[in-house]
């Protein structure tokens, strides 16, 4: 399973005596990155991402780009003369950052995405690398609580081994950040949470899924749409997947309010399926259409048809199974 939000992070920072940010950063990043390829932690065609920050203001930066990797060892060099090359004479580096994200081979070959974010950065004379990772598929437990024997012990050494080489290789030990959400880093892997009687937490049944359903109850800021909550009674119908009824569709023209109400149970499905429901809500409202008229459209309802209608918190408890 992958989190919207890191599942646990560590970091690793030393020292540096070269006088080069921009190099130093991207030779450790480059460092730090080939350990997480060689374990297969990251088995994308590396795409690194670059910023340079001006001397005493974080958020003016003198440069920001993306370069596609074709040739790991002169991967730092390469990009330092970039980088150099389009900065002002005379411009004061503040601090420099570098970050890979892709994906992961996991239990039986499979690739799972954005799995693991390898960063790097650079300020003063100190040197800092940080790894996250999206996935549970270190854990003994999956973020619902469910044991997954096979799954940890596949994969949980191969975690260990890489935290192990990427202390040994920066020369620096590892530092396991805070408990997030989701699990608790250590030096050689993640722990999951548990509840008094013993259970696994199913943390992703507590903080994922309100987390990320957030886009379906509130509009984005400076962007023209629908409002996506509402007081009082909604027209719905409901969503079909392949297996059963994804979300629900409502709308309220009282409130020029219309969104997606994904299932619980559709977990993924109806996530990703509500995301291009948000978007062709958003076109209808390009199209100066009501709430109730966008809903007829995109439901396919015929001129007998009529939606349900249920109050908006009521819907949203059926959606959640609680109802």
């Amino acid at each position: 399973m992958i989190a919207t939000t890191p599942v646990a992070r560590w970091t690793w920072g030393r020292e540096h005596q070269s006088g080069d940010k921009v190099l130093a950063c991207l030779e450790q990043h480059l460092a730090a990155y080939s350990v997480l390829a060689r374990h297969r932690l990251l088995v994308d065609p590396p795409r690194v991402s670059v910023s340079v920050h001006r001397a005493g203001d974080s958020n003016d930066f003198l440069f920001e780009g993306s370069f596609d990797i074709t040739e790991l060892s002169s991967w730092p060099q390469t990009l330092n003369d970039e980088v150099k090359a389009a900065l002002d004479a005379g411009q004061k580096i503040g601090g420099v950052n570098a970050r890979i994200s892709g994906s992961a081979v996991v239990l039986g070959g499979t690739c799972e995405e954005n799995a693991f974010s390898i960063g790097a950065s650079a300020f003063l004379d100190y040197v800092s690398i940080d790894l996250v990772t999206f996935s549970d598929a270190w854990m003994p437990f999956d973020l619902r609580g469910c044991s997954q024997p096979a799954v940890h012990e596949r994969n949980a050494p191969r975690l260990s081994a890489a935290l192990r080489d990427l202390s040994e290789v920066l020369d620096t030990e590892t530092d396991p950040d805070d408990p997030t959400y989701f699990g608790k880093p250590t030096e050689t892997g993640v722990e999951n949470y548990f509840e008094e009687d013993g259970s696994a937490s199913d943390v992703w049944g507590s903080f994922e899924i309100p987390y990320r359903n957030r886009v379906f109850r509130h509009e984005p800021r400076f962007t023209p749409g629908y409002k996506r909550s509402a007081d009082g009674v909604v027209q719905y119908v409901p969503v079909r997947g392949w297996h059963g009824v994804l979300g629900y569709l409502w709308a309220s023209d009282a409130e020029n309010a219309a969104s997606f109400e994904p299932r619980d149970d559709a977990d993924e499905d109806g996530y990703k399926d509500g995301l291009a429901w948000l978007d062709r809500l958003g076109n209808a409202y390009d199209r100066g259409l009501s709430p109730s008229h966008a809903l007829a459209e995109l439901a396919g309802l015929s001129e007998g048809d009529s939606p349900d209608l249920l109050d908006l918190a009521s819907l949203r408890e059926k959606a959640s199974g609680t109802h």
